[in-house]
């Protein structure tokens, strides 16, 4: 099964983008990296409800994107989807850190 969307195509669902997006976290290291930043960003969000300080909100993106472009740029060697899928691939990250803390995923 290719996970790439047909050559000048772009993919139509969410279910057919996730298995090119696991694809483009097959290093292990940049996949580690993800699930790290993805829970520093709910660490964040939770400072931020503690706290009742908003502007904790605007490091959400920061953490949770800073981890994942040195993931793809250091360790998959390649842009993220995120240029081209935004929201496909904020989603594919969360299912993603849902199946590893989940044990369905290996980390």
């Amino acid at each position: 099964m290719s996970t790439q969307a047909p050559a000048g195509e772009r993919f139509q669902s969410f279910s057919a983008f996730y298995p090119h997006y696991i694809h483009e976290h097959s290093n292990r290291t940049c996949r580690r990296i993800h699930v790290v930043g993805s829970a520093l960003v709910l660490v964040v969000l939770g400072v931020a409800v503690v706290t009742r300080n908003p502007w904790w909100l605007l490091a959400m993106p920061l953490v949770g994107y800073g981890f994942a472009w040195v993931g793809h740029f250091f360790f998959e060697k390649k842009r993220p989807a995120t240029f081209k899928y935004p929201l496909w691939s904020l989603m594919g990250d969360w299912r993603m850190f849902w199946e590893v803390v989940s044990g369905k995923r290996r980390f």
